[in-house]
């Protein structure tokens, strides 16, 4: 589910810190085009900077990035929200999410992306994912996530490790938080007003079902599912791989 998939791949540095710079700034501006410039009453905003401070983008870059989005000023953000459904080799459903402000652009590449990853092929999937909203947060201490997310008035909840995303740190308590659509800013703030740090508080796709795979299947499809993130306008990819 989402990227925790490459994490363990993952290498911050020179050009692809870059590279995650800018698919920060995006989220930061389509989260204030989407809900509004004040990070106090737009919980995916909240999350967006200050996982942006934590990757050491300036004050100036973020404040830009809010101006741009919610339309303040000279600059407005133009960008187009796309989803590509597809399978990974070996059909692992995936749903690929694309901010671009180029569409003719950015399509055949996603295609072409494609065809290169030998049995990733495109088709309709959405049935095999439920739409929900995520909100992934950790704390300091020990405690139970299952009352937190009940108090919070989600629907489910699952453990959440340094090893799946590196914003949660190695010594904390770690959840993912799943919700209705509608109801995440509302967990978010639960939560961020109870002793949690939120780190993501976004809408996701979470699969149904897993298929089996091999370790050497599992690593194709990772590396398949690699190359798509790596695209400058891939929002998103959200797979049925654990």
């Amino acid at each position: 589910m989402g990227r925790q998939w490459l994490h363990a791949k993952r290498e911050v540095a020179g050009l692809k810190k870059g590279q995650a710079t800018g698919k920060l700034v995006k989220e930061i501006s389509v989260a204030a085009k989407m809900g509004g410039p004040d990070p106090d009453g737009n919980a995916r905003l909240f999350a967006a900077c200050e996982k942006a401070r934590r990757a050491s983008v300036s004050k100036d870059v973020i404040e830009r990035a809010i101006k741009k989005g919610a339309g303040i000023g000279d600059e407005k953000l133009v960008m187009d929200h796309i989803v590509f459904e597809g399978y990974a080799p070996h059909k692992v459903p995936l749903i690929v999410e694309v901010l671009t402000d180029n569409n003719n652009r950015t399509a055949p590449e996603i295609r072409t992306l494609f065809k290169k990853g030998q049995l990733g092929t495109p088709g309709s999937n959405k049935f095999l994912f439920d739409h929900v909203g995520l909100v992934e947060a950790h704390r300091p201490d020990a405690v139970d996530p299952e009352e937190a997310a009940i108090e919070a008035g989600a629907n489910e909840v699952e453990p959440l490790t340094h090893a799946q995303n590196d914003d949660i740190p190695a010594d904390a308590t770690g959840a993912r938080f799943i919700c209705e659509r509608t109801e995440t800013a509302a967990v978010s703030k639960w939560l961020a007003a109870n002793g949690w740090t939120v780190v993501t508080s976004e809408l996701g796709y979470v699969a149904k079902q897993f298929p089996t795979l091999t370790e050497e299947q599992a690593a194709e499809a990772g590396d398949f599912l690699h190359a798509l993130d790596e695209h400058d306008d891939v929002h998103r990819v959200w797979a049925a791989i654990k």
